[in-house]
């Protein structure tokens, strides 16, 4: 049987973490070799829509596209939007990651999803992979992997507590012998969190921003809690809704924890209702373990704070949060001790 072009003759691994808005890629023996933003930039020609650039040249479209060209996110929520266009994207990449042909040919891909997805939605992530060209491909459920890239010791009977605060749903899971004692999942993430930023600006100042003015507000003085004062101000240009102008306006960043009140609060009504639910001996373990945050929601500034204050337990942000899924969806690859996790998937 010939095999697709996708492959040749060199077997190589992989996992991806096929985030809402990166896509991390971990190759066996080479570690993090791709992680760029989950966009595609489409052209429509005649009424035929083809892929244009993808990843970080297609973010930098977003918003400023002319007429006949769109950049989309193929992905919302951590579950596929359009099935098409995630092919597409997922062999961009992962041609990319593997240097356009050197190593390949019918490997396994792990693919990390969110815990609370559907079947449905869980097939869509298998069918995108497989019709990219993956000779097989097995999932892992998202707070399992960031557990494992966080180090924590999800093989031994002690219980681990992980948040994983993504682009578009934020996990919680309790962790213990290499499985899942309880796993909530809530639609609540940064793109939520950039939507609430928009929101306020446009009440407040009438001004319209877009995606990724918002996004870099949020990066830079967005908090889960008010600071002292005003905190850092910030100045931010958009159009102007009463005049139809461009305009500058100038925010703080206690507006902008404000803003950011509902959002945060649902993630901390998330990890309440995960702590509610665990048993009451890895409940014991918790107090010793703490609770772990990954993602990228995880560096919004003194979300760590918030959540110990409302929680009473310590909190840590893992290394490299932002990578966190990718790297323990790879070590699961790698190392033996957890085989047994992904044959069970």
């Amino acid at each position: 049987m010939r095999l697709p072009r996708f492959f040749s003759s060199a077997a190589c691994d992989m996992a991806i973490d096929l985030g809402t808005v990166n896509t991390v890629i971990y190759v066996r023996d080479r570690g993090i070799v791709l992680n760029e933003p989950s966009v595609v930039a489409l052209e429509t020609r005649q009424g035929v829509r083809r892929v244009k650039v993808v990843g970080n040249q297609a973010k930098l479209m977003m918003g400023k596209t002319p007429a006949g060209i769109e950049a989309i996110r193929p992905l919302r929520d951590g579950v596929i939007a359009d099935l098409d266009i995630a092919e597409q994207m997922i062999r961009h990449f992962v041609d990319k990651a593997l240097d356009g042909g050197r190593y390949r040919r019918g490997h396994a891909i792990v693919i990390c999803v969110p815990s609370g997805s559907t079947m449905v939605e869980r097939r869509a992530l298998r069918d995108a992979a497989s019709n990219a060209g993956a000779a097989s491909v097995r999932l892992i459920e998202e707070p399992l992997a960031a557990a494992i890239g966080a180090g924590l010791p999800v093989t031994e009977p002690r219980g681990a507590m992980v948040v994983d605060i993504g682009g578009g749903t934020t996990e919680v899971a309790v962790l213990s012998l290499s499985g899942i004692a309880y796993s909530g999942s809530a639609r609540i993430g940064g793109d939520r969190m950039d939507d609430a930023i928009a929101s306020h600006i446009r009440r407040a100042h009438n001004l319209l921003i877009g995606e990724a003015t918002a996004e870099r507000v949020k990066c830079q003085i967005g908090a889960a809690t008010l600071p002292e004062g005003d905190g850092i101000r910030l100045r931010v240009k958009g159009r102007d809704l009463v005049n139809g102008r461009p305009a500058e306006v100038q925010i703080s960043e206690a507006e902008i924890a404000r803003a950011l009140a509902d959002p945060v609060a649902q993630i901390i009504a998330a990890v309440r209702a995960a702590l509610e639910q665990t048993p009451p001996e890895l409940s014991a373990d918790i107090i010793d373990e703490g609770i772990t945050l990954s993602g990228g929601g995880a560096l919004l500034g003194r979300l760590d704070e918030a959540l110990a204050e409302a929680t009473g337990l310590p909190v840590r942000i893992a290394d490299n949060p932002l990578i966190c899924v990718a790297l323990g969806a790879g070590r699961a690859l790698e190392q033996a001790a957890y085989q047994s996790i992904l044959a069970s998937l």
